[in-house]
C-alpha cells in the first residue's frame, strides 16, 4: 500500500468548531443548548431521581434563539450535550436596502451586508422607524452554529 491509495474528501462540514460538549447534570436555566441540532436558551431544567436501574435524567425544555420556537429533551445527567457556541456583536446600522437587508458598519470599518431585517414584528418597526427618523442605531446580532439574526436595538442619538 502506497500513501497513493488514501486520499479522503470531506464535503461535509463536521461542525466541531460550532459547539462544545458540557454535562447534562451541570446545564442550568438561562444557559444554551442543542436540541434537535438547533442552538436554544434553556428555560426549565427538570431532573428526575435514579431508578432502578438508571442514570438520572435531565429534561430540559428551550425556546430556539433565532425562531423561538419550543423544544425539549431529555438526557441522563451523566452523559454530555452539545452546547452552542454563542456570540453577541454590536454593528452600527448604515443602511436598509428594499430587499430586506441591512447594511452595518463592523468595528474594523468595513461593511457587513448579509444579514437580513429580523422577523419579530416588534423589531422590525423599531428599526424601520428609528432608520426612517435618521437616528443613530445599533443593532445586536446573535450568532450560533453558523446562524446570525438581529435580536435587539439601541438608539444612540440622533446622527
Amino acid at each position: 500500500m502506497s500513501d497513493d491509495d488514501h486520499h479522503f474528501e470531506s464535503k461535509a462540514d463536521a461542525g466541531a468548531s460550532k459547539t462544545y460538549p458540557q454535562q447534562a447534570g451541570t446545564i442550568r436555566k438561562n444557559g444554551y443548548i442543542v436540541i434537535k441540532g438547533r442552538p436554544c436558551k434553556v428555560v426549565e431544567v427538570s431532573t428526575s431521581k435514579t431508578g432502578k436501574h438508571g442514570h438520572a435524567k435531565c429534561h430540559f425544555v428551550g425556546i430556539d434563539i433565532f425562531t423561538g420556537k419550543k423544544l425539549e429533551d431529555i438526557v441522563p445527567s451523566s452523559h454530555n450535550c452539545d452546547v452552542p457556541h454563542v456570540n453577541r456583536t454590536d454593528y452600527q446600522l448604515i443602511d436598509i436596502s428594499e430587499d430586506g437587508f441591512v447594511s452595518l458598519l463592523t468595528e474594523s470599518g468595513d461593511t457587513k451586508d448579509d444579514l437580513r431585517l429580523p422577523t419579530d414584528e416588534n423589531l422590525l418597526k423599531q428599526i424601520k422607524d428609528g432608520f426612517g427618523e435618521g437616528k443613530d442605531l445599533v443593532v445586536s446580532v446573535m450568532s450560533a452554529m453558523g446562524e446570525e439574526q438581529i435580536c435587539a436595538l439601541k438608539d444612540i442619538g440622533p446622527k
